[in-house]
């Protein structure tokens, strides 16, 4: 049986949840929060908090088996809501405070489980896992690390160069501050796992040899959403609409796509730009004048805005497996991204997408030309990313975990 924890529940860990539910093997889910959306407080809150909350419901399957650690979650959403961010990771409420302390209760509940009883397993993501992981050794419990993005070292070197080629964009690549402890305790929590979970050939490979040669590694690419394209909106025949969407960082390569945007014929292209602000939106005006902005917004809206759009881009310099690229092909888009950004094994070059190097906006500004240059070629590639997307599944992504961890286990 697995114990598995994770501070928040996204859709990958909800697809891992609903795989060991399924398959009889999940115990106990550790969280954070685990919200009843029907509970009469939601209306007294404010309405982004609102929809954050909402997100953190569960199935009642899984909601029976969930522990919550709610306190310092709760305020560090609350002090986002209203514009007060902690300090990155040493705030009392910060993501990485959260994490130490929900990894802490963790270890605590492993100690008090005999082994091979209630729970044999435990799984466990980066930056979450260290005192777990320890406990998990000490009792005799099977360690699984879900790494959702590439290795500590990889990302560090990469966005460390950035720094030094885009130094104004330096702000925006938050792991490039990370302490040596920080650092220190990824590098144990890779140490003591049995199974290293990757959802990208980037991520493992981004590992040290010597983790992928003493410890089993299971490639488990995310699945793509289902998406109704009967009421999408129509798109226009006028300039080549093209989206960017997630965090405004260069970690995303977004100072690329604006470089490229210098390069051609901005009368012929629309650029949108989705996303979190990490510094004011006047900063990003500065660099580039002509795009529209639209700021974060529910998952469905989200799809509906990639509807709209012609082509997606995403140059990124370190991902995991960004979801957004699925997303945007089930909504029927070709997209144009780099192979860091972790889904080169659904984008077919010249079928479905492109695949263009990293720190080009050189190639970035000949795609974008070519897409406008071929508006009807543009669509068929939009149609044939739609039927590629739905070849990957999370039943899929799930069947696949559960098989490797039931492989461990036999061991």
């Amino acid at each position: 049986m697995i114990l598995l924890s994770h501070p928040t529940g996204n859709e990958f860990v909800r697809a891992a949840l609903a795989a060991f539910d399924c398959a009889g093997m999940l115990g106990e889910f550790w969280t954070t929060l685990s919200w009843n959306s029907k509970s009469p407080i939601n209306l007294a809150l404010p309405r982004r908090l609102r929809e954050i909350l909402q997100r953190r419901s569960f199935p009642a399957t899984i909601r029976a088996r969930t522990r919550t650690i709610p306190r310092r979650e709760m305020i560090r959403l609350f002090a986002g809501t209203v514009g007060l961010a902690s300090k990155h990771e040493t705030g009392a409420f910060s993501v990485d405070a959260v994490l130490r302390e929900l990894d802490g209760k963790v270890a605590d509940r492993l100690r008090k489980i005999e082994p091979h009883a209630a729970v044999d397993s435990v799984y466990a993501y980066e930056d979450g896992a260290l005192e777990s992981f320890r406990a998990a050794r000490d009792g005799g419990f099977r360690r699984i690390y879900d790494l959702p993005i590439a290795y500590w070292q990889t990302s560090r070197r990469l966005l460390l160069e950035e720094a030094e080629r885009y130094p104004d964009w330096e702000p925006t690549l938050g792991a490039t501050r990370d302490s040596d402890e920080k650092l220190s305790r990824k590098t144990q929590e890779l140490q003591l796992a049995n199974l290293v979970v990757c959802p990208s050939r980037f991520v493992l490979e981004s590992l040290p040899p010597e983790a992928c040669a003493q410890k089993q590694c299971l490639i488990a690419p995310f699945g793509s959403p289902n998406v109704d394209l009967r009421n999408a909106p129509a798109r226009s025949s006028g300039r080549l609409r093209v989206l960017f969407t997630g965090a405004l960082t260069q970690r995303k390569g977004l100072a690329d796509l604006f470089a490229a945007m210098r390069l051609v014929n901005s009368n012929q292209i629309e650029l949108v730009v989705m996303g979190s602000l990490l510094c004011p939106l006047s900063w990003y005006r500065d660099r580039l004048a002509d795009f529209i902005y639209e700021p974060p917004r529910p998952h469905g809206e989200v799809l509906r805005l990639m509807q709209s759009c012609d082509v997606f881009i995403l140059p990124s310099i370190v991902e995991g497996r960004a979801l957004v690229q699925q997303e945007a092909m089930a909504c029927g888009i070709p997209v144009i991204a780099t192979k860091n950004a972790g889904a080169d094994d659904v984008i077919v070059d010249g079928e479905t997408g492109f695949l263009v190097p990293i720190r080009s906006p050189e190639a970035l500004a000949e795609k974008i030309s070519w897409c406008v240059a071929n508006r009807a070629l543009v669509d068929g590639m939009g149609i044939a990313a739609g039927k590629r997307a739905a070849e990957f599944t999370w039943r899929a992504y799930g069947e696949s975990i559960v098989a490797a961890v039931r492989a461990l286990t036999c061991q």
